[in-house]
């Protein structure tokens, strides 16, 4: 983890992430509505920007086969596939946000539970890319928070 004490000058300070979805209202009600993410502006009608804690996620409607990227060879698709990025989300309460992106068409792979470590679902979002929801924090800490990676 990098701290701005730590950045050279000139160096990113500030970081968002964007997320490709094939439907834009769905993508929407996964992600701000189950994940619980604020809407803080729609550029365009198919760009959104959704805080969470100090990031934005950027969430905008790309069809499935088109390129993303001009001269690429491949072509977006969103049935579930590896990938090695992920976001992990903090979250206040595991087990119900857990609830909320299932109901919203998340799937639970993975999960883990008790001994000393917080628990942890490693799950795909409902458009393909990897996914986790972990508690960070000491277990029977009341004040933990949990996080939703994905």
């Amino acid at each position: 983890m990098l701290h701005s004490r730590e950045l050279k000058p000139g160096r990113a300070k500030k970081y968002s992430i964007s997320i490709d979805v094939p439907d834009f209202a769905a993508g929407l009600a996964f992600y701000r509505d189950a994940l619980g993410l604020v809407e803080v502006a729609r550029p365009v009608a198919a760009y959104v920007i959704l805080k969470c804690g100090d990031a934005t996620i950027g969430l905008i409607e790309k069809q499935p086969g088109t390129k993303p990227a001009k001269g690429s060879d491949d072509v977006r698709r969103y049935e579930r596939h590896w990938t090695p990025v992920h976001i992990d989300f903090h979250l206040d309460d595991f087990d119900g946000t857990l609830a909320r992106v299932l109901k919203a068409g998340a799937i639970c792979e993975q999960t883990f539970a008790g001994g000393s470590f917080p628990p942890t679902a490693f799950c795909s979002d409902p458009f393909g890319p990897a996914s986790a929801s972990s508690a960070r924090g000491q277990v029977g800490d009341s004040s933990r928070t949990t996080s939703a990676q994905l």
